[in-house]
């Protein structure tokens, strides 16, 4: 049962962390007045942390699949 609920929650619970981080990015950006080019600065750059640990994710679960050539 244990293992079945964190096998559920932890994917759920980091993509949550996942929006509210996309949140404090854009609220940093509004409050600071960043403009539309500043807004796509700090979301590339700040963002790039959360899209290295999804990309780490998929390669990990293709290479797991067989998916290595």
């Amino acid at each position: 049962m244990q293992q079945t609920f964190e096998t559920w929650i932890t994917p759920i619970m980091i993509g949550g962390l996942i929006l509210f981080m996309c949140f404090i990015i854009w609220d940093l950006a509004k409050k600071s007045k960043a403009g539309r080019f500043g807004t796509i600065m700090l979301f590339v750059v700040l963002g790039a942390g959360m899209l290295g640990y999804v990309l780490k994710v998929v390669i990990t679960w293709w290479l797991e699949r067989g998916g290595a050539v």
